[in-house]
């Protein structure tokens, strides 16, 4: 059987695909750079497949002859800093285009070749809950993860479909390279003193894929940051 990780050439979802081939499973990569999606491909012992979910009328072809999917994990995202005050529409559709319309339109291209108890997590975040400014693009299309894990659950039962939401994870390569002043303001907020790391993430999506009974869920992953 095969996990297929979307976003799977850098960061969280690399982290996860390195685990999953370290483990000994069938794993494709998906990302938009060719040299970069074959070259993690080859460090970690899985398969590259090149995806552009800006594209999504190309996603069918790409992912053509991925079979026997047990795993499905959708990370891949673009940042946006957008306000309707100072709109960019162009972005606005871009990101819009790669979180809702393609990450559906992935699923429904590999749903026929999943495995009846196969698992589907799909990645959102707390923006949703905790708007920024310029995240009006984002804190929209994490709001509408929840929608689409709804309807998605009750559609393609009996395979599971869960979200996670991180907060700040702040090994990542966006926040790693933040001041450390704002790293220590946000760890200051978060009630367990630490801020989440890619390894608390992976270690959910673990948790989600195997765990029989979750389904139809939304797992915020933040320290308690949300309650401060």
């Amino acid at each position: 059987m095969t996990t297929v990780v979307i976003g799977g050439t850098a960061g969280i979802g690399l982290e996860f695909a390195r685990s999953r081939a370290a483990a000994g499973k069938d794993v494709v990569v998906a990302g938009r750079d060719v040299a970069k999606a074959n070259a993690v491909a080859s460090e970690i012992g899985a398969r590259a497949v090149i995806v552009d979910l800006a594209e999504p009328k190309s996603i069918a072809g790409a992912l053509a002859d991925i079979r026997d999917v047990d795993e499905l994990v959708m990370l891949a995202i673009d940042r946006d800093s957008n306000s309707a005050k100072d709109y960019d529409i162009d972005r606005a559709i871009g990101l819009t285009t790669i979180k809702l319309v393609s990450y559906i339109e992935t699923v429904h291209t590999l749903y026929p070749r999943m495995a009846p108890d196969a698992s589907i997590v799909l990645f959102g975040g707390r923006a949703k809950d905790k708007p920024y400014p310029g995240s009006t693009t984002v804190s929209t299309i994490n709001g509408g993860i929840i929608g689409m894990v709804n309807t998605l659950a009750i559609e393609l039962a009996p395979v599971r479909v869960n979200a996670i939401h991180p907060g700040i994870v702040g090994d990542s390569w966006y926040w790693a390279e933040k001041p450390a002043a704002v790293l220590d303001a946000y760890r200051s907020r978060t009630p367990t003193g630490v801020l989440a790391t890619m390894a608390d993430v992976v270690d959910a999506i673990d948790f989600l894929l195997r765990n029989k009974s979750m389904n139809g869920q939304q797992i915020g992953i933040d320290g308690g940051w949300m309650l401060t």
